[in-house]
């Protein structure tokens, strides 16, 4: 009888033993599974993603035809900081032009165009020729940058000033966003305005800066030092917009930009974009940099105000950002 008790229980034991082992090796099978399928749907993941941008930008050449965006330049007496944003810019992909806003009381000296036009050849490559023109200019006022440019191949322009940098992948976002909304302003420097209640009237407007954006995250303008916009504009701020408008700015030396982005918003009834992207910037003065600089953009806005007949201006809220090359949006 013992001996007979102790095999059953040997017997049992090892049942017990057989279901422990299967199930322990069930867990490590299921557990396999579980970590094969994670690698496979991540590689697959990975591999339909970058096949999605590269199918996205072959089906983008084959339904729109390439065409790129010019920069348009202004400059003063910087020609070191002028050498600088040549020689980086004319890498960029995109671009098929540059137009330097000349006015200077003298011409750009041959040494000068001579550097810059072997700058712009050596980084063009083959592929591409990147046009280098100066636009003399025989008044020196802030609205050359914006006069009408007769044989401007593109549609685009990315207006620029001298001392600002941005990165290549950065500009040619900003140019992928402005084909989406080709009518506004798309840019990276915003600018806000709002009306001023302790006036007592809803007439009277204030002039913000960037500290105004970050606080409220609204903006109602994108400023022209660092924009793209379509070349037409450049015929309706010289032809058709107000002359008291383009005498004040002249007179004043300042606004400029604060007139392009009301005479945009009138036009198109839209609001600008702002794209994220890192500035630099490589000089150190500036009209920003002078005392009393806000007032008197608020003096612009109001006056601008009254010559246009109301305020065009919209605020957003709206950021573009390139979510492939940020962590946090």
């Amino acid at each position: 009888m013992r001996g007979s008790f102790l095999s059953r229980r040997t017997v049992q034991r090892l049942r017990q033993l057989l279901i422990c082992t299967a199930g322990s090796v069930k867990i490590k099978l299921i557990l396999c599974c579980c970590i094969a399928f994670t690698v496979i749907a991540l590689l697959s993941r990975a591999s339909g993603f970058t096949g999605w941008t590269n199918r996205s930008v072959a089906l983008e050449r084959l339904s729109i035809p390439r065409k790129g965006y010019a920069i348009v330049m202004n400059t003063w007496k910087r020609y070191d900081l002028l050498k600088q944003s040549i020689s980086h810019y004319s890498s960029c992909p995109g671009l098929e032009s540059i137009h330097i806003v000349w006015s200077e009381p003298n011409p750009p000296s041959d040494p000068l165009k001579k550097f810059l036009n072997h700058i712009v050849q050596s980084n063009s490559g083959h592929e591409r020729q990147v046009e280098l023109k100066f636009d003399i200019n025989k008044e020196d006022s802030l609205n050359n940058r914006f006069k009408e440019i007769k044989d401007l191949r593109t549609d685009a322009v990315f207006s620029i000033d001298d001392d600002v940098i941005f990165s290549c992948s950065s500009v040619e976002f900003a140019f992928n966003v402005w084909r989406s909304a080709p009518d506004t302003m798309v840019g990276f420097v915003p600018r806000i305005h709002w009306v001023d209640r302790s006036k007592g009237n809803n007439d009277y407007y204030i002039y913000g800066g960037w500290w105004s954006v970050w606080w409220t995250g609204t903006y109602s303008m994108v400023l022209s030092k660092a924009a793209f916009f379509h070349k037409k504009y450049f015929s309706l701020y010289t032809n058709e917009m107000s002359a008291s408008v383009r005498e004040y700015v002249t007179k004043n030396r300042n606004c400029e930009d604060i007139a392009m982005s009301f005479l945009v918003a009138n036009a198109s009834g839209a609001p600008p974009i702002w794209v994220k992207g890192n500035i630099y910037e490589i000089g150190s003065t500036g009209i920003s940099s002078m005392g009393g600089h806000s007032e008197r953009r608020t003096q612009c806005v109001n006056r601008f105000v009254a010559e246009f007949g109301r305020m065009p201006l919209i605020p957003t809220t709206v950021k573009a950002v390139d979510s492939q090359n940020v962590w946090f949006w």
